[in-house]
């Protein structure tokens, strides 16, 4: 059988890879997990291994050259029963099973309208869901020697599938195939041990959760911090009439907006080769609710003064804890504020969600004593940790840190808000 060796998928984030070093020449024979070359990505460099035994039979492939994921690279030549050990179906079957589309997303989709995290249905399916196996790639998947990086086989795949599970929740098996490779034994012996514990079905809130997170993970997130003092902010509320007191939580998304709307590059993704800009600054914040979070969006921040927001902000809290969210204030945002400090937190990394490139996390207030130069002595200050995660794709630490300092210091001069 005459199969194409695939540049590997090296990661859900990366799309080309080049290639560094090539270890066998046409006519050479190798045998299952050898390392037949070295490509380089973005952020690393890695082996990749051939998953089964055979003849190379030729290379059309140059080293230095970069190609995209799924790239013809070479044929490996390889008998009916190494193919069958190693999963592998015909080049034919393959090939149909790439040109695949799969169906549209149905109604249920509107039912999770408003959610801080949204299931991908392209890569999640119901528990005891048996869907016909089919191919993932046109030719040989090739597996990545390096940290973190697992092989998982066609046919542990489709026994994945079978249960509605994902690559995620195999990280606690240990694999004791060759070069660590978790078999379908492994597997069905993880279940099996599964069933001696105490379980609880995840409510679909809990599910698009797990599946929102694991999707935001595939970029590189990074956190900075900052103290600010909250004394200007907290006497500026307690000027304010009832119905116009705001919490630390509308100061700060008030902050934010001012900022980004000055440089909307900073809360923009990259697509590509492009940062695209967002069209408005449309700016949510975390409401937890039973067994997950929901996040309304406030639109257009940035041309509403901190008192005009106070109302819209009280009304969409209430909304959110009994998940009647109008329909204006679902969908994403540009950016998410969340208030962690209300649990007692002083310092959290929270994750953007995956449509986002900006979280902006607020911690509990304390009581601190800070030296006053003019004094020449310690006074109070009440002070909270302001945290800032963010995709390290568009933003770097220092931009990041520049963006966080102009929030504090408008949180420290609440009269412009």
């Amino acid at each position: 059988m005459r199969i194409p060796i695939l540049m590997p998928q090296l990661g859900e984030s990366i799309a080309e890879a080049t290639l560094l070093r090539l270890d066998v020449a046409p006519g050479d024979v190798v045998i299952a997990d050898q390392e037949i070359m070295e490509v380089e990505t973005q952020k690393a460099t890695m082996a990749v291994a051939i998953p089964c035994g055979g003849t190379v039979e030729e290379l059309i492939c140059q080293v230095g050259g970069s190609y995209p994921v799924g790239t013809v690279l070479g044929f490996l030549k390889v008998s009916e029963e190494e193919a069958r050990r190693a999963g592998i179906s015909s080049p034919e079957g393959a090939a149909l099973a790439a040109e695949a589309v799969p169906e549209e997303a149905g109604p249920e989709e509107d039912a999770m309208a408003g959610l801080h995290f949204k299931v991908d249905t392209a890569q999640s399916m119901s528990p005891g869901a048996t869907p016909g196996v089919q191919p993932t790639l046109t030719g040989l998947p090739v597996p990545v020697n390096a940290a973190g990086a697992h092989y998982i086989s066609p046919r542990l795949r489709a026994r994945m599938q079978e249960m509605g599970l994902n690559a995620a929740d195999l990280s606690a098996v240990a694999g004791s195939g060759a070069g660590g490779r978790v078999t379908v034994e492994d597997f069905e012996k993880f279940m099996k041990q599964l069933e001696e514990h105490r379980t609880t079905p995840a409510s679909p809130m809990r599910i698009a959760v797990a599946d929102s997170m694991r999707r935001s993970w595939t970029r590189p997130l990074a956190t900075v911090g900052i103290r600010v003092n909250l004394d200007p902010l907290l006497a500026h509320r307690k000027g304010q009439a009832p119905e116009r007191k705001a919490g630390p939580a509308l100061y700060a998304l008030r902050a934010l907006a001012i900022c980004l709307a000055e440089n909307t590059a900073l809360a923009g993704r990259l697509v590509g080769s492009r940062i695209v800009h967002p069209q408005a600054i449309d700016l949510g914040f975390a409401v937890e609710v039973d067994d997950g979070v929901l996040v309304p969006v406030i639109r257009d921040v940035e041309t509403k003064p901190l008192a005009m927001l106070v109302n819209d902000y009280n009304e969409l809290v209430l909304c959110a804890r009994s998940r009647k969210l109008p329909p204006g204030a679902r969908g994403p945002g540009i950016a998410t504020i969340t208030n962690f400090g209300t649990f007692g937190i002083l310092w959290a990394t929270p994750i953007p969600l995956p449509e986002q490139n900006l979280v902006l996390g607020l911690g509990a207030g304390q009581k601190a004593p800070v030296w006053e130069e003019s004094s020449k002595s310690f006074l109070p200050q009440t002070q909270a940790d302001l945290t800032l995660s963010f995709d390290h794709r568009v933003l770097d630490g220092g931009g990041a840190g520049r963006l966080l300092a102009q929030v504090a210091a408008l949180m420290e001069a609440p009269e412009q808000l």
